[in-house]
């Protein structure tokens, strides 16, 4: 009982706008909102980068990661280098995964910390599994897509953080739970000023199955879960079994550099993870 009336807390929470965000993330969002505006300039978003240490570092880091930094490309050294070399939509996406991240960085619990950590690496999976298949496989933009993989579990982080202040939230999940996130995570993506159609993929993906040939961000989304190495700690994480049917293991085996993508993804992840690492 005192669980329903967490969640129902919860939602109504998010349902009215007040999410809980770290006091930390303000220069994220800062950053969001200027390369989301069409007038902003590059010396606009350099000062805004410059004005915190931890998102200039990753900024730089992020530059030089594997996914960025092809055809044995210089190492980036400067702040003005990195924004030139990942362009404003990774910039932006930059800042999302730091907001993400920053969740469960104030988490006390150890339990609840180590599901934090292992929720980011697979989200960091599924990210860089998404950007490969959205490049080789369903040709949608590959930057979306790479940021839809980083922000597709925002809602999970953030109950991994409220958890920590409400003990037993996720304990013996429930069918309701599912639902309960979807409007956490509508609300928070809205908070964050995800784009429609990429926040309407991810929460199209709960019970979504892969269509042949695989077509769109959802798909391109669906199949990154299916392929992850890496298994979600969250309650929801046995979706991925509603992904394994036999058309789609089909499809699979029908292609046949799937083994050379997955061991790129599982490197640009770690490079990634790494990289945005806070």
């Amino acid at each position: 009982m005192e669980k329903i009336k967490d969640f129902a807390l919860i939602v109504s929470e998010a349902q009215r706008g007040e999410l809980v965000f770290p006091t930390s993330v303000n220069a994220a969002l800062s950053l969001q909102l200027t390369v989301a505006d069409p007038d902003c300039h590059d010396e606009d978003v350099i000062r805004k980068v410059l004005a915190e240490p931890v998102l200039a570092a990753r900024a730089v880091a992020l530059a030089n990661s594997a996914v960025f930094r092809s055809n044995g490309a210089a190492l980036v050294t400067s702040v003005r280098a990195a924004v030139q070399r990942l362009g404003y939509r990774n910039l932006y996406t930059l800042a999302a995964a730091m907001v993400v991240r920053q969740f469960g960085s104030r988490i006390r619990d150890p339990q609840l910390r180590a599901k934090a950590e292992q929720l980011w690496k697979y989200s960091a999976h599924v990210a860089a599994l998404s950007y490969l298949i959205a490049k080789r496989i369903t040709l949608v933009d590959a930057d979306t897509a790479l940021f839809a993989g980083i922000m597709h579990e925002v809602g999970g982080f953030y109950l991994l953080s409220r958890a920590d202040t409400m003990p037993g939230l996720l304990e013996e999940p429930e069918d309701w739970m599912g639902a309960a996130l979807e409007i956490v995570a509508r609300e928070l993506m809205k908070k964050l000023m995800v784009p429609e159609p990429v926040s309407a993929a991810i929460v199209a993906l709960r019970g979504g199955a892969v269509s042949f040939p695989p077509a769109g961000l959802r798909d391109t989304l669906l199949l990154a879960k299916h392929l992850c190495p890496v298994l979600s700690p969250m309650p929801h994480s046995d979706d991925h079994v509603l992904l394994r049917t036999a058309a789609l293991a089909q499809y699979l085996a029908d292609y046949p550099a799937i083994s050379a993508l997955l061991q790129e993804a599982t490197g640009d992840a770690d490079a990634m993870s790494a990289a945005l690492l806070v």
